[in-house]
């Protein structure tokens, strides 16, 4: 399973660049207007900033809700770097636009997953990744982590090629479950990815070992 980190803050993604795990990154307009990125040109190059951090795939958001909005702007955040993932929410026009991004080469992430249905409809378009957001239907008492299986079971029956981008991460117990059905990728905090570290009988045994060792020092 790839690791995206869910992040704007720069930091943080060269902290998780230096664990040597991360594959790529996902932003959207809050993440980056909670770091203070705001306005076209310094967005745009918030992206490129990224991009030279990893090596890996970069989502970026398109905001315009009509198909022409969304190829104008989907091209121009594809010129800005080759790592670029064009972002396009789950809407009438945005299948439009995931379908005609698939047959100009240009690689999407279908965005707002919510149901089955809407992920069918972004394989059907030729998504490169589709991101069904787990922990927002946590959050309404729906369970997030049975779309994902859902999506898995329909996606290898007709051997759909866009993978299943785990979205809306929560915790370290979401990274887990998402690895044990079968997830392609997931996206969330740093700390969700750092919580696998994280065994108490780690920290108890390695005190101990250097315990040991420092007896006859």
């Amino acid at each position: 399973m790839k690791f995206f980190i869910d992040t704007a803050n720069l930091d943080q993604i060269r902290e998780a660049q230096e664990l040597g795990v991360l594959d790529g990154v996902t932003t959207n307009p809050s993440l980056m207007a909670k770091e203070g990125i705001t306005g076209r040109n310094n967005i745009l190059k918030h992206y490129v900033d990224i991009c030279n951090i990893i090596e890996g795939d970069v989502s970026a958001e398109v905001i315009g809700t009509e198909f022409e909005q969304m190829v104008k702007e989907g091209e121009e955040l594809a010129e800005l770097h080759d790592q670029i993932v064009v972002k396009i929410p789950m809407i009438k026009d945005g299948v439009k636009a995931l379908k005609y991004f698939s047959d100009n080469g240009i690689r999407t992430n279908c965005t707002l997953v919510f149901s089955v249905g809407q992920a069918l409809l972004a394989a059907k378009a030729g998504a490169t990744y589709v991101s069904p957001f787990i922990g927002r239907l946590d959050d309404i008492s729906t369970d997030g982590l049975n779309l994902i299986a859902e999506i898995r079971h329909i996606y290898d029956n007709y051997a759909f090629e866009t993978q299943i981008l785990a979205a809306s991460v929560r915790h370290t117990m979401h990274v887990i479950d998402c690895a044990k059905l079968g997830a392609d990728v997931m996206t969330g905090p740093l700390s969700s990815i750092e919580g696998l570290l994280k065994h108490p009988l780690t920290d108890s045994g390695l005190a101990k070992f250097l315990a040991d060792y420092n007896k006859g020092n």
